[in-house]
């Protein structure tokens, strides 16, 4: 997949282009219908599919106190992305001065001066432009004089609930993960850097963990989950704590996973943790001894979710 960083940084003209724009954040199910939209009509017109989207997210922009947490870094939104079979992959920088433009601006001077568009693949409810002025009857009436056709794929529902980005959000909030894995088409995620913590969970309690410095802005709510760990490319299975260690009193948010059977050191790694199943909430214990007993029955219980989970998938890949 070409990426192209910038729109001033487009060096060629495009055959055929087909393009969707969105912010795409967590490159769920229905921006992938999106994306399959794309590649059909570009086939069709023997063209190139393209992916635009914006960075940073709009909201960090416009509301950055307020703004909801990312499902997805940009890094990891650029390789689902690209493993969706899109052809170029296109970033525009979202500033102020960006956001000003006006929709007919942003038909005449990006979507068909820079690019070239032949046809564009948008959402139901698409909208553009300064304050979102711009609509797909207005997209349409544009797209006619400037000869690109505009394709509306409907909405998409999972058990009668439409899947969008906001959904996903809270239902990772809240700990749901077989609800947030359907509408993703893949389980949720986290990555970071493995730093050093307390040392308590070899020192104290027999149960050495890895700490991580996260990357992502969204976590599940507080508890302890069966998790996949990816290390090196290399799947392990894990449990992962979430929360604030409130036996130890000290009020830290962290998130820290212990990797079964594993003790290399990997200080400084990146690694991903890919959440399989909650398996309790987060609690007080009276002390070290009492909390070592619970994360041994939590491994196992997290050796016997990850074996079945396994086994139901067939192996494929998550």
């Amino acid at each position: 997949m070409e990426v192209i960083d910038g729109i001033d940084n487009i060096k060629r003209s495009f055959r055929n282009p087909v393009i969707t724009i969105g912010n795409f954040d967590g490159v769920h199910i229905g921006h992938l219908s999106l994306f399959q939209r794309v590649k059909e009509v570009a086939e069709a017109l023997e063209g190139e599919s393209i992916v635009i989207t914006f960075n940073p997210h709009p909201t960090k922009v416009l509301y950055p106190s307020n703004g909801p947490p990312l499902i997805t870094p940009y890094e990891q939104k650029v390789l689902l992305i690209e493993d969706a079979g899109i052809d170029v992959f296109m970033v525009i920088e979202f500033t102020h001065e960006f956001a000003k433009m006006t929709a007919s601006e942003f038909v005449h001077k990006i979507i068909h001066q820079q690019i070239g568009t032949r046809a564009m693949v948008v959402g139901p409810d698409y909208r553009f432009g300064y304050k979102r002025e711009g609509d797909i009857p207005a997209l349409t009436r544009m797209g006619e004089k400037l000869n690109f056709e505009v394709h509306v794929v409907t909405d998409l529902t999972t058990n009668g609930t439409e899947v969008s980005s906001s959904t996903i959000r809270e239902f990772v909030l809240a700990g749901d993960l077989d609800s947030a894995r359907k509408m993703l088409g893949r389980d949720y995620q986290v990555a970071g850097k493995v730093i050093r913590g307390r040392d308590r969970g070899g020192r104290l309690l027999g149960f050495p963990t890895a700490n991580l410095q996260l990357i992502d802005e969204l976590t599940p709510r507080p508890g302890v989950y069966a998790t996949a760990v990816i290390i090196d490319d290399q799947l392990y299975d894990g449990a992962t704590n979430i929360g604030y260690s409130p036996t130890f009193q000290n009020g830290a948010f962290s998130v820290e996973t212990h990797i079964i059977h594993f003790n290399k050191d990997i200080y400084g790694k990146v690694i991903q943790v890919r959440f399989i199943e909650r398996l309790r909430d987060e609690k007080t214990f009276s002390g070290p001894e009492e909390l070592s007993d619970q994360i041994r029955k939590d491994v196992e219980k997290a050796r016997e979710v990850l074996a079945e989970y396994r086994t139901n998938t067939l192996g494929t890949k998550q």
